[in-house]
């Protein structure tokens, strides 16, 4: 009887000893309990389009096609407005601006003959998404986040080959996790932006150079995408 109480005690003293090793101590353990707070996020972007050619035959018989054959690195800065919904999710407000740019590169369907065009863009976007985080576990939490966005072109160059034009809208989705310091949160943050509206400018009455026609006019559509990768500290 003895021995079996001295196994009991012993196993319950080796309880919290157990747990301790799995448990660390956590950091700013009621974080996601405020209603409101804020923060900032720095991170590079890359833009892209979809693009549609037209197909245009000119008077010269010349036929162009166009393509972005690759990302070029932009550079983003964010503010955040957070607000607690519920243990799993909060509802965040981000306006940010992209820095960043396009390279048109275009080709002449018989001669090969090769042009490109760098179209630079600073987009004020104002998204509204919906942030689902996991369990804590520890100092660190995944999370998924979905919403919409809207962004303004402030920074459109007139007189160039492709004009884009000032207003796009359109989804977005991310993943990122929340890790916990003792004063602060660092989120590492991939965002994918997905927009709807058509942004190649039809109206070319700006260009000075008329020979910049042919190249304009080999699109009939362009869709932007963009990737962020970011860092977030709240």
């Amino acid at each position: 009887m003895i021995r079996k109480t001295v196994v009991i005690i012993l196993g319950l003293l080796l309880v919290p000893v157990a747990f301790g090793q799995k448990q660390k101590l956590k950091n700013q353990p009621y974080a996601d309990q405020r209603m409101l707070h804020f923060g900032f996020s720095i991170g590079l972007n890359g833009q892209d389009m979809l693009l549609t050619n037209s197909g245009y035959t000119g008077d010269n018989g010349e036929t162009w096609f166009c393509e972005i054959p690759e990302y070029s690195a932009g550079f983003s800065v964010s503010l955040i407005a957070d607000l607690y919904l519920n243990q799993y999710m909060n509802l965040r407000f981000v306006p940010t601006i992209n820095f960043g740019d396009r390279n048109f590169f275009f080709r002449e369907e018989n001669t090969g003959e090769t042009y490109s065009s760098v179209v630079r863009s600073n987009y004020l976007t104002f998204p509204l998404d919906v942030k689902f985080s996991s369990m804590r576990l520890n100092n660190y939490r995944p999370y998924f986040l979905a919403g919409v966005f809207g962004a303004f072109d402030v920074g459109r160059q007139k007189d160039m080959p492709v004009l884009l034009k000032p207003v796009d809208y359109g989804i977005e989705f991310g993943i990122g996790c929340d890790f916990y310091l003792p004063i602060i949160k660092v989120c590492p943050e991939i965002k994918f932006c997905f927009g709807f509206a058509d942004l190649i400018e039809k109206d070319r009455s700006d260009l000075r150079d008329r020979e910049l026609l042919k190249y304009s006019q080999a699109l009939s559509k362009g869709i932007s995408r963009m990737v962020v990768i970011s860092f977030s500290f709240e």
